[in-house]
């Protein structure tokens, strides 16, 4: 047999027509709409074996909400602020017709504007890519960072050298070779720790010197790692020498006052190299985040890129949105209470409109699926009476904070309005509405059918050679009845039975 998914309107591809789920006197169903061409599935004929094939075509999926429900006479709203703020402008009066889409009041709301500009400009930017300028600016920034870690680390050395060899050795005989504490403690243990890290570290800085002498730009990271390491050596031996100091016992040859000095340079030593560990380490970083800026810049923005700044003006569209009231639909303003300079709160009504003849319609939407619908939704409605091939434009205006219990079922009230009057259009006729509520991007969608369970897992029969294997997938949220998103475990190119085999 052939299988055909998918019913070409208009340059659209519908996917599997949806029937309204009947459920306790109200219907429900979840549809979605394959953007554009038909990029979603591709079904061939049968296999091999005889069974019926898909194959797998990521696509952008429109997700839906379907539901049913009545159409009411016109009628007027009440509307009111999404968010507390001051009152900055109305633009309404009493007995004012106004267009659906009309700003009739907003609060202060500037520096949301600005965040919504900038965060426009942000993605015309991404989108139009890095300019060359750009990328010179950002590989001058990578060269810049490269000289000052250079710079930092041959302080560090510097720093460290001068500690050892002009601070600590003023206490120490013979120390390059064999050195021995000038001074006496009680503390044999840590005497004889410190008079070996000294002897330890020599070494360390002659590895040190023949480093600085080869820096260059390019090994100026694995030259910043080995030197973090050395002066992580010469910190243990400064905070040693401290101990040991503070443990000094005075004698005729070592005075109070002159461990008092040694004590007071030291300290000045142990300041030194801490601050060039820090400045290091600052630098290090600072190269490593000019050079991915410049990796960035000359790869261009990455789709992953590209979506998560259109999430940031949609984050901004909304929250602009609640400062202001919108005509939900066209008609007269009846009542106009919000003033400029007031501060209002919340959900408190403060206009109202009157449509004008303009029908509604008001449906009873699950507790499944109302998470998914916004106010200013768009939709599109077909009245039984005229057939499913007629459809009338729509938007949803209100949506009922608390539920409406239906044979015991949560539910909530949801009113849209047609968009422009239609004499076609009477109260009581039973209306089929189907709301926008999303996009999924280049996703995997199949039949619900085609997905099997296996000890608790999902699994789909994968066509390999012509013989059908089980391969484990991970599901996701059902864009449309009867279809299921797959996260992983399918392929752009994968066949699959449309019924796994067992």
């Amino acid at each position: 047999m052939c299988i055909l998914w998918g019913k070409v309107i208009s340059s659209k591809v519908m996917l599997v027509s949806l029937k309204n789920l009947a459920i306790m006197g109200w219907k429900y169903a979840v549809g979605a709409l394959l953007i554009g061409v038909v990029i979603g599935y591709t079904f061939f004929g049968e296999s091999v074996n005889k069974e019926p094939t898909l194959r797998i075509v990521p696509g952008d999926f429109v997700q839906q909400v379907s539901v049913s429900g009545a159409v009411i006479a016109s009628s007027n709203v009440d509307l009111g602020f999404a968010t507390s703020g001051r009152i900055s402008g109305t633009y309404a009066r009493v007995g004012q017709y106004v267009g659906a889409g009309a700003i009739l009041a907003q609060t202060e709301n500037g520096d949301l504007i600005a965040a919504l500009s900038q965060a426009q400009a942000n993605l015309a930017s991404l989108q139009a890519g890095t300019k060359p300028e750009e990328i010179a600016v950002a590989s001058a920034a990578v060269t810049s960072a490269n000289s000052a870690l250079l710079s930092a680390i041959q302080n560090a050395y510097t720093a460290s050298d001068d500690a050892v060899h002009n601070k600590v050795d003023a206490f120490f005989t013979n120390p390059r070779v064999s050195p021995k504490l000038t001074f006496n403690i009680s503390n044999m243990t840590l005497q004889t720790a410190v008079e070996r890290d000294r002897a330890a570290i020599e070494p360390v800085l002659a590895s040190w010197a023949a480093l600085v002498a080869r820096l260059s730009s390019v090994n100026a990271v694995d030259s910043a790692n080995q030197s973090q390491n050395y002066l992580a050596q010469v910190a243990s031996l400064l905070a040693s020498a401290n101990a040991a100091l503070n443990q000094a016992v005075p004698d005729q040859t070592t005075t109070a006052a002159t461990i008092a000095s040694y004590i007071n340079t030291l300290a000045t030593a142990r300041t030194a190299v801490n601050s060039a560990a820090a400045s290091v380490t600052a630098n290090l970083a600072a190269l490593n985040s000019a050079e991915k800026n410049l990796t960035f810049k000359q790869s261009g923005p990455t789709q992953d890129a590209v979506a998560a700044q259109e999430a940031l003006v949609r984050s901004a569209q909304a929250t602009l949105t609640k400062t202001r009231v919108v005509a939900p639909l066209a008609g007269t303003v009846t009542r106009m209470d919000a003033k400029v300079g007031e501060i209002v709160s919340p959900n408190t009504s403060l206009l109202s409109m009157q449509s004008n003849g303009i029908f509604q319609i008001e449906t009873y939407v699950p507790e499944v699926t109302i998470a998914r619908i916004a106010h200013g939704n768009s939709a599109t409605t077909t009245l039984d009476a005229y057939g499913s091939s007629v459809e009338f434009p729509a938007t949803v205006i209100s949506i009922d904070p608390a539920e409406t219990m239906k044979d015991g079922v949560p539910t909530y009230k949801t009113t849209l309005s047609f968009l422009k009057a239609d004499p076609r259009i009477r109260s009581g006729m039973t209306a089929n509405v189907t709301m926008v509520t999303g996009i999924l991007r280049a996703a995997i969608v199949i039949p619900a059918g085609a997905v099997g369970t296996k000890a608790g897992e999902n699994y789909v029969s994968v066509l390999l050679e012509g013989k059908p294997e089980s391969r484990m997938v991970t599901t996701g949220p059902s864009p449309a009845l009867g279809q299921t998103q797959i996260l992983s475990g399918l392929s752009a190119g994968d066949t699959i039975l449309l019924a796994p085999a067992p």
